[in-house]
């Protein structure tokens, strides 16, 4: 890294080159902005394997208050009814400022947007770009639009490992590249990282994405949310490639159905089938699977052939592993893809660390609750970065700080992934919960690669193991009834720390007490 790169002081430092990061370093030009990626923009961030669109109340037949009454009933009571009202009627908007900076959205041959239907969605609000290679079309013109921003800097092949904090204040980053660590100065620090993926055998994430910013956040001190809602999606296509690749609830929205092996629509029974909330079909596929089953997406009669043209990303990578999708049944299976929780915000995107803010899947907003609606993702990235951006543009420069490199070692999940796709799957239990906890405090005490991944893991089963309920995409089988009050969970480093020393404590004097 360049010496004129760490003499920047004050300036916004953004860490993460997905569709949040980038957005908010567009919204806040022309102020100079230090955008850090690990890899190559475009490289290895989720946004670019998103499939299904983003949501929008952009038909005649809809508006926002429907979309919200979507969302609403999608996250089980735990939304914050006031940001999604916010986000949602601010959408449509947001895709028009995407559009004006070079998405080419799928269009009618009249030339209005073309809207699809996917699940739990009462109307068409789905905006696509090359049929299923939405994420791909906006991180491309955003990517452009970022590398012709003189006010942007990109600086790639680097990865933030740690938040240099005083007084509950950002002070700076300590980042690690190719040549050296090396220590930025700034009060002012955007975390766009993405989501938990990596932290799981069975994902459909970039194995990379392991939680690097919930750990920034949480050794930082910050107050984190609803952790323990993590979102699996249900139909991945199961094979041997990790990271899974996703079959689009788009599919199953122009009229694909799940079958088992003898091509009965288990699911028939649920409210809205296979169009049912994320949560509900993948813990029926799930259940289905342990009881013996196979499970396929059948989309023989619809799309039937016009599969490859409606879904040619799907259609290829179907194609790749010897499925002709028109013709042959697609084996899946539920899969890790989108963390509701994350870092507490507030509605600019304020962390509870003063100068730290959060934007896109590493931010807990309010909008998700318990389960996410499809594509609402992609809309809140887009939507909460003007708004982080505004708030980044008021504050203070902060005061200036120096401070000596640290060598910080890269976050290594891989021998945690048993342990966590176990423990904290599609369904739990407290047993499990209790003895991921017991596992997972050491490992976070540690300062080795294995540490913040720990941390995070250790969060996410605190947060279980608290929430005595099944909610949204949270079950446990020792808790399968939904509580009468909903609440949201705010938790911190130490007080999950704190939580798990007093759980080992217990069980020890329950060993000498046998």
């Amino acid at each position: 890294m360049s010496a004129d790169v760490r003499s920047f002081f004050g300036r916004p430092i953004i860490i993460g080159g997905g569709i949040a990061g980038l957005m908010t370093a567009l919204h806040l030009a022309p102020e100079p902005v230090l955008l850090l990626s690990r890899t190559r923009l475009g490289s290895e961030a989720s946004s670019v394997w998103a499939q299904g669109g983003l949501a929008a109340s952009l038909g005649v037949d809809d508006d926002p208050v429907l979309h919200l009454a979507d969302t609403l009933a999608a996250g089980d009571g735990l939304c914050d009814a006031e940001i999604v009202s916010r986000v949602l009627h601010a959408a449509p908007n947001a895709i028009e400022t995407l559009a004006n900076l070079g998405a080419r959205f799928d269009r009618t041959p009249e030339g209005a947007l073309l809207l699809g239907l996917e699940a739990a969605h009462g109307r068409r609000r789905i905006v696509h770009a090359g049929g299923d290679g939405s994420g791909q079309e906006v991180m491309r013109a955003l990517v452009a639009a970022v590398r012709n921003a003189p006010s942007i800097v990109v600086v790639e092949g680097v990865e933030a490992r740690g938040l240099a904090v005083e007084d509950n204040t950002v002070r700076g980053v300590w980042a690690s590249c190719s040549m050296s660590p090396v220590f930025l100065g700034t009060g002012r620090v955007v975390l766009a990282t993405g989501g938990i993926g990596g932290l799981f055998h069975d994902t459909t994430n970039p194995l990379g994405n392991c939680g690097q910013g919930l750990a920034l956040a949480a050794r930082a001190g910050a107050v984190l949310a609803d952790l323990e809602f993590v979102q699996f999606h249900p139909t991945a296509l199961d094979g041997s490639d990790r990271p899974m690749p996703l079959i689009s609830e788009a599919v199953r929205g122009e009229g694909a159905t799940i079958v088992d092996e003898t091509g009965r629509r288990f699911l028939e029974d649920l409210h809205d089938a296979e169009l049912a909330p994320r949560d509900v079909v993948a813990r029926a596929i799930w259940t289905h699977l342990v009881d013996g089953h196979h499970v396929f997406l059948d989309g023989r009669q619809k799309p039937g052939l016009t599969f490859a043209r409606q879904f040619p990303t799907i259609a290829a990578t179907c194609r790749a592993a010897g499925i002709d999708p028109a013709h042959d049944l697609i084996p899946i299976r539920p899969a890790q893809h989108y963390h509701m929780g994350g870092v507490a915000v507030d509605q600019e995107g304020r962390s509870s660390v003063a100068g730290l803010w959060a934007c896109g899947e590493v931010a807990s907003t309010g909008l998700h609750g318990a389960n996410r609606l499809a594509s609402n993702s992609l809309t809140e990235a887009i939507v909460c970065a003007r708004w982080v951006a505004e708030s980044v543009a008021g504050s203070p420069l902060g005061d200036r700080t120096r401070s000596t490199a640290r060598e910080i070692p890269a976050p290594d999940p891989l021998p945690l992934r048993p342990l966590l796709s176990r423990s904290l799957g599609v369904k739990r239990d407290g047993e499990s919960l209790r003895e991921a906890v017991s596992a997972l405090l050491p490992l976070a005490k540690r300062h080795d690669a294995m540490s913040d991944p720990a941390a995070v893991g250790l969060m996410i089963a605190i947060a279980a193991l608290l929430r005595q309920e099944s909610r949204g995409a949270h079950y446990r089988t020792d808790f399968p009834d939904r509580a009468i009050v909903a609440r949201r969970s705010r938790l911190t480093l130490d007080e999950a720390l704190a939580t798990a020393g007093e759980l080992a404590c217990s069980s020890t004097l329950e060993e000498v007490g046998q």
